[in-house]
């Protein structure tokens, strides 16, 4: 997104009107398997180990410089960043959301779910070449890397079956034939692995957009939400929520959001300043808007009148 890309005041709107016409559907839920964090960067067969691990599940691996593969795993690497992935990149660049997408990005659409994502952008006209983050003593932003590669070699995978309220989270190894890190013979769980690898602050951020496109990706059988094509004002609302924190913060501050939804005044407080906090709001939002999902509620004054305003146009008295 660029300057001109900015949503216009009458966005809200548009997108209100698109949540009264969902809430007057039946909820509809379809079974899914989504695969977010495959860490499969090749084409070299089918790298996924077939076997689900819980969080006790134990595996052998170990990267570090003197493994006969270093740094290989970092050319072509087809990384769709997450929603924290750009915060801590640009925190660690002291640079906005906005110009992160800029200099290290590249658009893409993430088919499954018919919604737009930011690829992470690869060196080379083809694409194939070195991460711009790789150096010869391994990535130059370690501390903050992409959420991809703090999960490798493990997949995380999210299943939600019809009619269940929860969804079953598991994860599974990843293969690749040139990765050597599996001969190592460092054992680790799966907690134990997360626990070093900081995933966890990532997850709880990145739950909500994933939890969106886990969905899209489902309904995207019939069409989108209750068989409808998302509007392109739809898929830029969401790119602007995932990955634009700045633009999302005065989209709350500066519309009529705040006088239309229910927010405790301390938590408005807090979304000025918490960067993470206001993401989730967002995603909250979004599954409101797109699925009627109750994670946020409309002031009772305006949720009457958007009531009115149904009925009218169904010609009911």
């Amino acid at each position: 997104m660029n300057e001109d890309d900015d949503l216009p005041p009458s966005a809200m709107e548009e997108l209100d009107d698109m949540a009264q016409e969902n809430r007057k559907q039946p909820e509809n839920d379809t079974d899914v398997t989504v695969e977010i964090f495959d860490g499969v960067r090749g084409q070299d067969g089918s790298p996924v180990d077939p076997v689900r691990l819980q969080a006790e599940d134990s595996f052998c691996f170990r990267c570090h410089k003197d493994v006969p593969c270093w740094n290989e795993c970092c050319h072509g690497a087809d990384i769709t960043l997450t929603p924290m992935d750009i915060l801590r990149l640009a925190r660690h660049f002291d640079i906005t959301s906005r110009e992160v997408l800029e200099r290290y990005t590249v658009p893409a659409m993430w088919d499954k779910a018919d919604l737009p994502v930011a690829k992470l952008k690869m060196s080379g006209a083809d694409g194939k070449g070195a991460c711009h983050f790789m150096t010869d003593d391994g990535c130059s932003v370690y501390e903050n890397r992409p959420a991809t590669c703090r999960y490798y070699p493990l997949g995380l995978a999210s299943v939600k079956m019809k009619g269940a309220d929860d969804k079953d989270e598991f994860f599974f190894l990843v293969k690749e034939t040139h990765c050597s890190g599996h001969k190592e013979t460092k054992e680790q769980t799966v907690a134990g692995f997360r626990e070093e690898q900081g995933l966890e602050a990532y997850d709880d951020v990145n739950r909500g957009w994933m939890d969106i496109l886990m969905k899209m990706a489902s309904w995207n059988v019939l069409g989108g939400p209750w068989g409808q094509r998302l509007t392109p004002q739809t898929q830029k609302m969401f790119f602007m929520v995932s990955t634009d924190v700045d633009s999302l913060r005065r989209f709350v501050f500066e519309t009529k959001f705040l006088e239309t939804y229910e927010i405790d005044p301390e938590a408005v407080e807090v979304l000025r300043e918490d960067d993470e906090i206001l993401m989730k709001l967002g995603f909250d939002w979004m599954k409101n808007i797109l699925f009627n999902e109750p994670t946020i509620g409309m002031k009772e004054n305006v949720l009457q009148a958007s009531i009115s305003k149904a009925r009218n146009e169904m010609g009911a008295t």
